[in-house]
């Protein structure tokens, strides 16, 4: 995690953000991830000028690490990343309407969570503060796995809105 400077200000802001497709169809395979990757990436960069960290992209959601300045609000990053990569999937694959067929890639919700410097070097156990280093500065030694087990409750929460028919 890399501080940076502002005008009169310094700060190091990463989000974990994780959102599924309408429905958790499997849609987002070979073709469509590396173009979804390609559109997440330049939106973020060259327009919005937030940076992606690290994207995954699995079949039915897509975990997306970014860095932000103080100015950039959770909700604005989410609803232009959303927005912008459920638009042009459609443009470019065609096809895809035919297993989204309300015209709609993604689910409204999404799950975010925050990231420290601590947690990207995965973790300080407790006990091994160095001297004089406040007690807040140690995330606790589950935080990892506390993280883990919220995306994945978030993800099968999806499922369970899922029609069975579909």
């Amino acid at each position: 995690m890399e501080v940076k400077h502002g005008r009169g200000y310094v700060y190091a802001i990463e989000y974990h953000l994780v959102w599924c497709v309408k429905y958790r169809h499997k849609v987002l395979r070979e073709e469509v991830a590396g173009f979804l990757r390609e559109v997440l990436t330049e939106t973020a960069i060259f327009f919005y000028k937030f940076r992606v960290e690290s994207l995954e992209i699995v079949e039915d959601h897509v975990h997306v690490l970014v860095s932000a300045t103080p100015q950039h609000t959770i909700p604005n990053m989410v609803k232009v990343l959303k927005g912008i990569s459920a638009r042009k999937p459609f443009l470019q694959f065609p096809q895809l309407k035919q297993k989204l067929w309300g015209g709609h890639v993604w689910n409204p919700s999404y799950f975010v969570g925050t990231v420290s410097a601590e947690a990207r070097r995965g973790g300080v156990s407790p006990g091994e503060d160095s001297p004089g280093e406040p007690p807040w500065s140690t995330p606790p030694a589950d935080f990892l796995e506390n993280t883990e087990a919220q995306v994945k409750k978030y993800i099968e929460s999806q499922n369970d809105k899922s029609p069975e028919s579909v």
